[in-house]
């Protein structure tokens, strides 16, 4: 038996709410309509102050933990991050500086990313495409940038936008339905442990 996929996103937005969360959320359920998964949102935000004096991963705290085992073990990842200074956030890079340099090799990885105006949208393909690469994960195809414009009440309200991020999804759903098969059933995981 197959056990449903483990999709996470990461949010590097440090509010709550948060428009880099709602974007990763919707980018989420985009992804869990089309295919059986187990969803889970981190966010940064949440555990700020616990990550942001951590040197060494020993130093932090079992929530910080938690997440960080989350995306490790996760089989599709999602991130999104505010654009700060033409780059994802400092915490957001700190956050990854602690994911072992293997943990996801040819792992699916959609991007995405929100900011103040239309002049960031590169930063994907500048900034995160190359972190990501770094870590030998498969970035997909297309990336999601939205402005804030694009929000009411933090929630997706562009059409533009969000025909956007279901082409992304489309675009990437059949590398997800590999993923979803070659994944080891529940039988195998457990032989495994």
């Amino acid at each position: 038996m197959t056990r449903p996929l483990r999709l996470v996103a990461v949010s590097g937005g440090m509010q709550r709410p948060s428009k880099s969360a709602a974007l990763a959320e919707h980018l989420l359920d985009l992804i869990a309509e089309s295919i059986p998964c187990e969803q889970r949102l981190v966010e940064l935000g949440q555990v700020a102050l616990q990550l942001a004096g951590a040197a060494w991963r020993s130093q932090l705290p079992s929530n910080v933990e938690h997440e960080l085992a989350a995306v490790e073990h996760a089989d599709i990842l999602v991130v999104a991050t505010p654009v700060f200074r033409g780059s994802y956030t400092g915490l957001f890079k700190h956050f990854f500086d602690f994911i072992h340099q293997d943990a996801l090799i040819d792992k699916p990885v959609l991007l995405a990313a929100t900011g103040g105006s239309e002049r960031h949208a590169l930063m994907i393909d500048h900034q995160l495409r190359p972190l990501f690469s770094f870590f030998q994960a498969r970035t997909l195809p297309l990336g999601v940038y939205a402005t804030d414009n694009d929000f009411v009440d933090y929630r997706l309200r562009d059409k533009a936008l969000i025909d956007r991020a279901s082409l992304a999804v489309q675009r990437a759903l059949p590398l997800l339905e590999l993923t979803r098969h070659l994944q080891p059933s529940l039988a195998e995981e457990a032989a495994l442990a």
